[in-house]
């Protein structure tokens, strides 16, 4: 039996049950995975699921596939609740009761994630921040001008690798460049991501829009990640097809654009497929990236492995395996530094975020110690 945050291991009961009772066809829509929740005890007769589609601090958008109406947190759950990962994120299938003749819904858990996309929050404060949760492939996007950078890509890549996501990149405004400059900068990404799936595509002449279309598969979540600017609405209207929603100019001095999408939201498309569209990143701090990092540089990895020395710093010791590779050309020394750097950042994020972590334990035992003093009182 799998825990379900929120709801007492007594009140779980079948899926099979529960789809008897509410349609399945309406939550498929939404691209509900039957075969993941088969074998979990996941609700109760009393509550339906549904998809967040969604966050706006403290209220919620959800969806059962037919209506969208407004939610909120049960008073328990808010209670039970102790970190950023208990709370609800956009894609994300909760349970809810309806309320106010359907019109108004209260959230009691949230359901077994199968992937989970999540950053650093921005700024000084050291936490973690849900981008999207069930994503099948997520899509990183850059503009084929200022906005390129191998480093970024890196940098999104660990994020989507350690969640356990399928990536691809997408290259905008293909237009701006010649047929074999956008085929070298293709070239640029697989020499440092081997692998990958590039699709460049223009906005502005629509080509390449049918390439990025056909990567939308029924029943699959996908989300859009990248930069402020580089066409992620645009693309999305054109995915859907009409103008949707609004977009706005770029800067010409810098390419760069102010934040169109301001929160995530999650669209169905017609072609059966759901998008998670998510505000620019400016800021793209991870921590808690173990598997992500060792995924997307497995070479420095595994170069690390065959050092003469098990504590090599890789700074000048002989018979260092990455130095070698960094002479010799097969080791992009860019590269290797954007490792050194993100696993330094990631384990002074890990440590602050302990040390808070159990701050917040302390202040909690506190105020509790001080609840039972008064109740004995």
């Amino acid at each position: 039996m799998v825990e379900v945050f929120g709801i007492s291991p007594e009140w779980l009961y079948n899926t099979n049950s529960f789809m008897d009772k509410q349609s399945k066809n309406t939550i498929e829509t939404l691209c509900f995975d039957e075969r993941f929740y088969a074998e979990q005890l996941v609700t109760a007769s009393e509550f339906v699921i549904v998809r967040v589609i969604s966050v706006h601090k403290d209220r919620f958008t959800i969806s059962d596939g037919t209506n969208e109406i407004t939610a909120e947190l049960s008073g328990k759950f808010l209670l039970n609740a102790s970190s950023a990962f208990d709370y609800p994120s956009s894609g994300d299938w909760v349970l809810v009761q309806f309320h106010n003749a359907d019109t108004f819904a209260i959230i009691h858990a949230v359901l077994p994630r199968k992937t989970l996309l999540k950053r650093k929050t921005p700024g000084r404060k050291i936490d973690f921040q849900l981008i999207a949760a069930n994503i099948d492939t997520a899509f990183i996007m850059q503009a084929l001008d200022a906005d390129f950078s191998i480093s970024r890509l890196e940098r999104y890549l660990v994020m989507i690798n350690e969640g356990h996501i399928h990536p691809v990149v997408l290259l905008s405004k293909s237009d701006l460049l010649s047929p074999e400059e956008v085929l070298q900068k293709v070239v640029e990404i697989h020499a440092a991501l081997p692998g990958i799936q590039v699709v460049a595509f223009s906005n502005k002449t629509s080509d390449g829009a049918e390439a990025v279309r056909g990567l939308l598969l029924p029943r699959k979540t996908y989300c859009l990640l990248g930069s402020s600017g580089v066409g992620k609405t645009t693309l999305l209207n054109e995915l859907i097809g009409q103008q949707a929603f609004a977009t706005q100019e770029v800067r010409e001095k810098d390419g760069k654009g102010r934040h169109t999408t301001t929160s995530r939201q999650l669209i169905r498309l017609e072609a059966g497929a759901v998008i998670v569209d998510t505000p620019g990143m400016r800021e793209l701090g991870n921590f808690s990236i173990e598997e992500g990092i060792d995924e997307t540089f497995s070479d420095v990895v595994s170069l690390a492995e065959q050092c003469r020395f098990a504590d090599c710093t890789h700074a000048h010791e002989k018979g260092c395996a990455i130095l070698l590779a960094i002479q010799d050309g097969s080791l992009s020394e860019k590269r290797y530094r954007n490792y050194v750097k993100m696993t330094k950042e990631a384990a002074y994020h890990e440590m602050s975020y302990l040390e808070k972590r159990q701050k917040d334990k302390k202040f909690g035992k506190m105020c509790r110690e001080v609840m039972k003093f008064k109740k004995d009182d």
